[in-house]
């Protein structure tokens, strides 16, 4: 968790100014309550900047949650963009089917019940960002089949961008 929000602070930082975030880093990296300093750092941030931040996040907890397994990163980044939540801090929903929630837009009408099973919730990143790890290794990228062409060979996000 240090190492993320360390992560998402210089990365604010380096998008917006540090003065802009009215958070010093020293204050961040020294906190107890590491997402509550996390939070107060983008306080200040506009919605559509919070929403950059969340973003900027989400792929590299990604990228390093998922540094053996690239593919999910891709599919991650083709189906929302590495985001859970739209700016107004409601789950996203997916374009076509709306029953499709989070970052790996997972369809609630078919996984709900499971993730429920295992304890999961969709709705939050951690808990859909799991449900699309155990739905990878239950069923490889097929559940994803409907974006492949985005992240399909060739159209990868190398690891270190």
């Amino acid at each position: 968790m240090m190492e993320l929000t360390t992560g998402v602070v210089f990365l604010m930082s380096s998008l917006y100014g540090s003065g802009q975030t009215n958070v010093h880093v020293d204050n961040i990296i020294n906190s107890q309550d590491q997402t509550a300093a996390v939070s107060a750092a983008v306080i200040s941030l506009s919605p559509a900047q919070k929403v950059v931040a969340q973003r900027m996040a989400i792929e590299a907890y990604l990228r390093q949650e998922f540094a053996d397994e690239p593919l999910l990163i891709d599919i991650a980044r083709c189906e929302s963009n590495f985001r859970q939540f739209d700016d107004k801090g409601d789950v996203i929903r997916g374009i076509v089917n709306k029953a499709d929630v989070g970052i790996f837009q997972i369809n609630e009408r078919y996984h709900d019940e499971t993730a429920k099973k295992l304890n999961l919730d969709l709705h939050t990143i951690e808990g859909n960002v799991a449900y699309g790890k155990h739905l990878y290794e239950e069923q490889g990228s097929k559940p994803w089949s409907a974006s492949a062409k985005c992240w399909s060979a060739g159209n990868t996000v190398s690891k270190s961008n």
